[in-house]
């Protein structure tokens, strides 16, 4: 039987946050999970030219505001593969706005910046204020340029730290 990754919890040992690696580092495709087929399939292209920084994926067991689990950025410096598990803790959220789905109206789409616990070379990162600001400029550019072909209006609203991280996992699992 395959595994339905959406009903994996969404902390780990000691309060440890999952991620589900859904797109990895390097990949030129968004690759989504679909609960229904409990397969990763492929969204769509990246932007020509594009490819994903750092692992892409989502925290099990979350429903954000738009209906889909919370999306997570693992930052670190390798590469795993979709339906990896990566045990992480919060830098900070990247928040965004942009249109809903429908059209109408438009609804919060969050980026958590999460580094995996066991990144010997990323203890020093407490904060998303620990990663320089041109990478975080970087980044909030990637997530707008990846969206540019999709009609989503994607909008920066701009960081805050790992407690707003914290909370929106805590509010986004009814705990």
């Amino acid at each position: 039987m395959v595994s339905d990754f959406t009903q994996l919890p969404a902390r780990g040992e000691q309060g440890a946050i999952h991620v589900v690696v859904e797109s990895p580092r390097g990949s030129t495709v968004k690759l989504k999970y679909e609960p229904k087929l409990r397969a990763f399939t492929i969204s769509r292209p990246l932007t020509r030219g594009l490819r994903y920084p750092f692992d892409w994926g989502f925290i099990p067991g979350t429903r954000g505001p738009d209906g889909d689990p919370l999306d997570a950025l693992v930052y670190w410096d390798v590469a795993t593969w979709p339906g990896v598990v990566l045990p992480c803790r919060a830098l900070g959220v990247l928040q965004v706005e942009q249109k809903k789905s429908g059209g109408q109206g438009r609804e919060r789409n969050d980026r958590l910046l999460m580094v995996p616990v066991s990144a010997a070379r990323s203890e020093h990162l407490h904060s998303h204020e620990d990663v320089s600001q041109r990478e975080r400029e970087e980044l909030e550019h990637f997530f707008l340029t990846v969206v540019a072909f999709a009609n989503k209006d994607a909008r920066i609203l701009g960081w805050q730290g790992p407690e707003e991280a914290e909370r929106l996992v805590k509010e986004s699992t009814g705990g």
